[in-house]
């Protein structure tokens, strides 16, 4: 085994590293190699019963939801320091175990470092406490944390979607088991250590990398309050399900098909970057994707040029590589999902303008050349269904009435665009479109302000004060007069 990246054989429990109850090991395999390039434990019932009691016994009786948010911003502030540190390992573990090229590693590193930093100003930006009055009455509004929170990560982005779910959760005073997905586990552990430097309390963090079978179980155990999971729809509905038994909090942030809505008043030549690699980098495997590209009927085929110039020019292979902007998909399994879509979409009608298969001059590793499809009808199943892989879908309208419709006609409301010159009729547009952020003349996931979904696509926000009080519950004190 050729590996930059560490293995583990201790599981982060209650803040120590500890012996795993089983000798079974989990190999964690490179999308690019398809060569094994680390190994953790294998995390069983047992470890996970040990995590949640750790959780629970911290947060019933530990220090850390009784301290002041000020002192927990302390420990904030410090995660974030030590984030910092690893900066280079965080990166080069999502290339070894995501596929993610050079630059997009870099990002990773940096975006959980400003999320730890967003989430120790907490303290100084929310009221955890207010008076309130009314006719005839006094009180207190307080805001305490939820409880035990079960925080399930995708493999996409592990670090920062665990630094954005975890630093608002311990913001608040929450104690945390987190499950990473077995496909892209280092990253977290990495993270583990960071968090272990800054020296929590014990028992007030956990991160157990596994898969299904143990995350259902960490779901429905009665000891914990609440869940927040990001991963797909389904996967998201069904911890919805198993929550709705005993009314446990959730907050879903889940699949997307994003729009991007071209106006009639501005050039192409500048905006062809901007959609093409919002909607296929990291191999398109971003849950808030620019996937659905909307232009007026008669412009279609100056975009679809264009943007198959752009594509055809891109180099996709080894992550490594830095001039390598396309790289794997995490994994054989997706590899042959976003393949049947292409197939589908032949099938259905719409018309392959490049792509489609995969590069022949790669033998090793998940890869898929990026594809774009023009003629598309909003009806056909690439562009209702979420792909998750580097494909593109042009769908051609009549009028910006029609984009409008036609971008709402989805289950989806994650994200999407709008480009236009003008700035008002962007907006005016943007105002009409069903989802939980959209950009103009640009595309951002801004996770220090509120990210999440409507419709299929989630409930509840992440990121800014909206994210820190889904954890948090408020506690009317009612006093005599």
């Amino acid at each position: 085994m050729n590996s930059t990246i560490p293995s583990y054989e201790k599981l982060f429990i209650g803040g120590q590293w500890c012996n795993p109850s089983s000798t079974e090991i989990l190999s964690v395999f490179s999308p690019a190699t398809e060569e094994v390039v680390a190994t953790i434990p294998v995390v069983t019932a047992d470890d996970m019963d040990r995590a949640i009691a750790a959780a629970r016994q911290a947060f019933d009786n530990g220090p850390w939801p009784r301290m002041s948010a000020t002192e927990r911003s302390h420990y904030l502030s410090r995660a974030a320091e030590e984030v910092a540190k690893r900066d280079a390992v965080i990166a080069t573990s999502f290339t070894a175990e995501v596929g993610g090229p050079g630059a997009l590693a870099s990002f990773m590193g940096v975006q959980a470092q400003k999320m730890w930093n967003d989430a120790a100003t907490f303290h100084s930006r929310f009221k955890f406490e207010e008076e309130r009055n009314w006719e005839g009455g006094r009180g207190i509004l307080t805001y305490e944390p939820v409880g035990v929170l079960a925080t399930i990560l995708p493999w996409n982005g592990p670090v920062p979607t665990a630094s954005l779910k975890m630093g608002a959760a311990l913001a608040a005073g929450c104690t945390l088991v987190v499950k990473p997905a077995p496909e892209a586990p280092i990253g977290t552990l990495i993270l583990a250590e960071a968090l272990e430097a800054a020296g929590f309390p014990e028992g007030v963090i956990s991160i157990l990398p596994a898969g299904r079978d143990i995350g259902r179980l960490l779901v429905s155990d009665p000891r914990i309050d609440k869940v927040a999971f990001t991963g797909s729809t389904r996967g998201g509905a069904e911890v919805m399900s198993e929550c709705s038994k005993r009314i446990a909090g959730v907050t879903l942030e889940l699949g997307g098909k994003s729009a991007a809505i071209i106006a009639d008043d501005i050039e192409l030549d500048p905006i062809i970057q901007s959609t093409v690699f919002n909607a296929i980098g990291h191999s398109g495997q971003i849950c808030a994707a620019l996937t659905r590209v909307l232009i007026r009927k008669d412009r279609q085929e100056e975009l679809v040029s264009k943007m198959a110039e752009l594509i055809e020019s891109l180099k996709v292979g080894d992550p490594q590589d830095p001039e390598t902007s396309i790289g794997p998909v995490i994994s054989k399994a997706q590899r042959d999902r976003v393949e049947n879509y292409i197939k589908i979409g032949r099938e259905e009608g719409a018309r392959l303008v490049c792509g489609g298969s995969r590069p022949a001059h790669l033998e090793q590793g998940w890869y898929v050349n990026p594809t774009l499809f023009a003629d598309v009808d909003n009806k056909m199943r690439i562009a209702q269904e979420e792909i998750f892989g580097p494909v593109i879908t042009v769908i051609p309208f009549d009028d910006i009435d029609h984009a409008v419709e036609i971008a709402n006609d989805s289950d989806y409301g994650l994200s999407g665009a709008v480009y236009a010159s003008d700035i008002a009729l962007a907006e005016k547009i943007a105002r009409r479109i069903k989802t939980g952020q959209i950009s103009v003349n640009t595309w951002d996931m801004c996770v220090v302000q509120p990210f999440g979904g409507v419709k299929k696509s989630g409930i509840g926000r992440e990121g800014g004060l909206e994210g820190l009080q889904e954890y948090l519950e408020p506690k009317l004190i009612i006093l005599p007069e």
